[in-house]
C-alpha cells in the first residue's frame, strides 16, 4: 500500500494506492489550524474505518505541504542572522535595484528575513575563479556568535562572495558551527543553490535557513507519530518540481519544498497524459484556495529555476524574495473555492485573492463565514449538491449561502441573488482563462492546441467554462480528480538534482574540468538515490546546462549530449542551443559567441508502472441519479445528473449534464459530447463550441 497526503489550504487529500491491484482509496478532511496533522490523521482514521486498512499495512507515504510557503508568506520562521563577506551585509536590501512597478508611487519591497542587526560580515574574500585573496578569519566568529544566540537566534544562514567556485570558506564556517554550536541550524549557500548571482543565492539560503527549524520540527513530529500509530514503511516528501525526496533531504533543504503541493497535480497529469496519449496539456488546478496552470509539453511538465515566495504584490513579477531552485513552471490565480466575493471601493464586482479557507470557510459551511465565496455561488446556481458534499459526509446550507450573496453582494448592487452568483461565477471564469491563456502565449505558443486536464476539488466545476473561453479543443477530467495531488505524489519518481556555476565558451582546457565536474555530480546524485531506496534500482541520467549567448544576462536550459564530452560534442551542443534559442525567441545569433553559466545533473529512479483506477462493484444501480436544476445560458434548467464511476466505458453522452463523485462534481455545458474511458476518466470533445 502507497499513501499520499497533501495539505491544502482549505482540504486535506489522502490517496491510498494498493500498489498490486492498482485500486484507489480516497479521503478529504478539512485543514485543521495550526496543527495540519490532526487533519492528516483524521483523514488516516476515515480511511481506516471505510475500507478496514490500517496504517501498519502502508509501506510508502509520500508527502507534500504548504507550510514552508505559508511560514515565509505569514513570516513565522525562525529568528535568522546571516554571515556573509565583510562589505555586502546589506546584499538582501539592494537587491538588484529594480521596481516591479515603475509607476508606484508608494511601491513596497520585499522586507528582507533578516533584520540589519543579524547581519554579520566576515573578513574573507574569493575571486570569481575560486581563488583565494583574503583568508578567512574565524577569529572574531564566537564572540558574534555568542551575542545572536543571547538575542534568540535559532538558524544562520552562511552565503559568502563567489561560494559557487569555491566553497572552502563556508565548509569551514559550517564546521565551526556544527563543533562549538550544535544547537544552531546551519545552512549554507554552496549547499542549498550553488549557482552564481549573489542576490539570489543569498535570497534562497536565508529563506532555508528561515524555515529549518520549523521543517525539521514538524517533519520529526509526523513521522514519530506515523510511528506510533503502526507506520514502519518510508517516508518520502514531493518537492516543487514533481520529485520525491528523503525526509534528511527535506530537513537539509526545505526551500525545495515550496511549492510542492501543486506540484503533484502537473505530475498526475503528466501521467495521465502518457496514458491517454496527449502529449499537450495545460494542467488546471482549482482548490479552495487557488486556481494555478501550468503546461505539460510533450508528456513533460515545463521547469523554471526562477521563483519568488511571499510577493508584496501576488501577480506582480519581481515583488517577492527570488529563489533559483527548479520549480514546476505555473501561474497562480487568486480564485479557489474559497475565495472571497465583495463590491469594492468603486461599485464593482471582485472576487479574491483572500480565501475564507476552511476556518471558518465558505458560508455554506455554517462555521462561521460571512461572507459569500465562489462555492456558495456554485451551490445558488445548482452546481452542486447540498446532500452530497464529499459524498455526502459534509452537508452545505443553500440558505447561508444565499444569506450572504443577498447581504454583501445583491443588495448593494441592487439586482438578484441569483445574478450575484452568476456574476461571481463568471468572473472567476474569465479572470482564470485570462491567466492561462497569458501563461501559454508568453511561451510563445496557442492556446488552442492544448487539451485542458481539470482537477481539484472546485476544478471540475469550473473547467468546462474555463477551456471554452480558452477554445481547448478536448476537456478531460481525470480520475482521483479532486484528490490529484495526492496521486500525483504516488506516481513521481525519487529524484536528485545537483547544481554547479562554470562559466565556459568552451575552451580546449575547459573539458577536462567539465567532464570532472559532471562526474561528481552525478555520483552524488546516484548515491543519494540508491541509499534512499536500498536498492539498485534503475536510474536515468539527463545533464542540462544554462547557456547565452556571450554578454547576455540570462539563460535558456539546453540537454547535455551523455557521456564524456570534448570538442567532438561542441556541435551537438551548439545544434541543441540554437534550437531552444529559436523556439523561445524565433531567431538565432551565429555570429555570437555561445557560453555555458552553470550545469546541472539530474538523476531520478524509474516511475510506478501503475494504471490507478477503482474497484468494480457488482451493482444494478443505473448512472442516471435523477435531475436537479442547474443555471446555464441565463436561466434554470433540468439537467441529468449521473454517478461518475457508474456511467458505461465507451458510451457517448450529449450536455448538459452533471457528474458527481466523492471528492468533486463536473459541469459540462449543452453543445459538448463525452464518454467515459477504460480508466474512468472523463473525456470531453469540445470542438463543437
Amino acid at each position: 500500500m502507497k499513501l499520499g497526503i497533501d495539505i491544502g489550504g482549505t482540504f486535506t487529500d489522502l490517496v491510498l494506492l494498493d500498489d498490486i491491484t492498482d485500486e484507489m482509496r480516497f479521503a478529504k478532511t478539512l485543514t485543521t489550524y495550526p496543527d495540519p496533522t490532526q487533519g492528516i490523521f483524521q483523514g488516516i482514521q476515515l480511511l481506516s474505518e471505510k475500507f478496514g486498512i490500517p496504517l501498519k499495512k502502508v509501506h510508502t507515504l509520500v508527502h507534500g505541504t504548504t507550510l514552508i510557503t505559508n511560514a515565509i508568506i505569514e513570516r513565522k520562521g525562525a529568528p535568522t542572522a546571516l554571515i556573509t563577506t565583510k562589505g555586502f551585509e546589506d546584499i538582501l536590501e539592494i537587491g538588484r535595484e529594480m521596481r516591479y512597478d515603475i509607476y508606484d508611487l508608494f511601491i513596497q519591497l520585499p522586507k528582507p528575513l533578516v533584520s540589519k542587526d543579524f547581519r554579520i560580515g566576515i573578513k574573507e574574500r574569493m575571486d570569481y575563479s575560486g581563488n583565494i585573496i583574503t583568508p578567512l578569519d574565524l577569529g572574531k566568529l564566537a564572540k558574534i556568535l555568542d551575542g545572536l544566540i543571547e538575542n534568540g537566534i535559532q538558524s544562520v544562514a552562511v552565503s559568502l562572495l563567489h561560494a559557487y567556485a569555491n566553497a572552502v570558506h563556508e565548509i569551514e564556517i559550517g564546521d565551526y558551527l556544527k563543533k562549538y554550536y550544535p544547537k544552531i541550524n546551519c545552512s549554507l549557500s554552496s549547499e542549498v543553490i550553488p549557482e552564481i548571482r549573489e542576490y539570489e543565492r543569498c535570497s534562497a539560503t536565508v529563506m532555508n535557513a528561515y524555515v529549518q527549524p520549523l521543517t525539521r520540527e514538524y517533519l520529526t513530529k509526523l513521522h514519530d507519530l506515523l510511528n506510533d500509530a503502526g507506520f514502519d514503511g518510508k517516508l518520502f516528501v514531493m518537492d516543487s518540481a514533481g520529485r520525491l525526496t528523503t525526509l534528511s533531504g527535506a530537513i537539509k533543504t526545505p526551500i525545495q519544498l515550496l511549492e510542492s503541493g501543486p506540484a503533484g497535480g502537473t505530475m498526475a497529469c503528466a501521467f495521465w497524459g502518457k496514458h491517454i496519449k496527449t502529449a499537450n496539456l495545460l494542467a488546471f488546478d482549482m482548490g479552495g484556495t487557488t486556481a494555478k496552470a501550468s503546461i505539460i509539453a510533450d508528456f513533460k511538465p515545463e521547469i523554471s529555476h526562477h521563483f519568488e515566495a511571499a510577493r508584496e504584490k501576488r501577480f506582480k513579477k519581481g515583488s517577492g524574495l527570488p529563489v533559483r531552485i527548479p520549480v514546476v513552471d505555473m501561474i497562480e490565480i487568486g480564485a479557489g473555492g474559497g475565495s472571497i466575493a465583495r463590491v469594492n471601493s468603486l461599485g464593482l464586482l471582485e472576487v479574491g485573492p483572500e480565501s475564507a479557507t476552511s476556518n471558518p470557510g465558505p458560508a455554506c459551511y455554517d462555521r462561521g463565514g460571512l461572507w459569500p465565496t465562489v462555492t456558495d455561488a456554485d451551490l445558488v446556481l445548482g452546481y452542486l449538491n447540498p446532500d452530497f458534499f464529499l459524498g455526502g459526509t459534509m452537508p452545505l446550507h443553500v440558505e447561508k449561502a444565499e444569506k450572504a450573496l443577498d447581504e454583501k453582494i445583491a443588495r448593494p448592487l441592487g439586482i438578484s441573488v441569483t445574478e450575484a452568483a452568476w456574476g461571481i461565477h463568471r468572473i472567476v471564469n474569465e479572470n482564470m482563462a485570462n491567466a492561462a491563456r497569458v501563461h501559454i502565449l508568453e511561451k510563445g505558443l496557442d492556446p488552442r492546441f492544448f487539451s485542458m486536464m481539470a482537477f481539484g476539488g472546485a476544478g471540475p466545476v469550473h473547467a468546462y467554462q474555463v477551456a471554452r473561453l480558452l477554445g481547448a479543443p478536448r476537456l478531460i477530467i481525470p480520475t482521483a480528480a479532486g484528490v490529484l495531488s495526492a496521486l500525483g505524489f504516488l506516481v513521481s519518481p525519487l529524484a536528485r538534482e545537483e547544481v554547479n556555476s562554470f562559466i565556459t565558451q568552451f575552451n580546449p582546457n575547459d573539458w577536462n574540468r567539465i567532464n570532472e565536474m559532471l562526474l561528481q555530480m552525478t555520483e552524488k546524485c546516484i548515491s543519494f538515490i540508491t541509499n534512499a531506496q536500498n536498492t539498485k534500482a534503475e536510474i536515468s541520467i539527463s545533464r542540462t546546462a544554462d547557456m547565452r549567448y556571450k554578454g547576455q544576462g540570462h539563460e535558456i536550459v539546453v540537454p547535455i549530449p551523455q557521456g564524456t564530452l570534448g570538442p567532438d560534442s561542441l556541435s551537438t551542443i551548439q545544434e541543441h542551443f540554437c534550437t531552444e534559442y529559436q523556439r523561445r525567441y524565433g531567431r538565432n545569433l551565429p555570429a555570437v559567441q555561445i557560453e555555458a553559466v552553470t550545469w546541472r545533473v539530474l538523476a531520478q529512479s524509474s516511475s510506478p508502472n501503475i494504471v490507478p483506477g477503482q474497484k468494480k462493484s457488482a451493482t444494478k444501480r443505473k448512472a442516471l441519479k435523477g435531475k436537479r436544476k442547474v443555471f446555464l445560458d441565463n436561466d434554470f434548467y433540468e439537467v441529468p445528473v449521473y454517478d461518475r464511476y457508474l456511467i458505461p466505458v465507451g458510451k457517448e453522452f450529449m450536455g448538459p449534464s452533471i457528474i458527481e463523485e466523492f471528492e468533486s462534481t463536473t459541469i459540462i455545458g449543452s453543445l459538448a459530447r463525452f464518454q467515459v474511458d477504460r480508466n474512468r476518466n472523463i473525456i470531453i470533445e469540445m470542438q463543437d463550441i
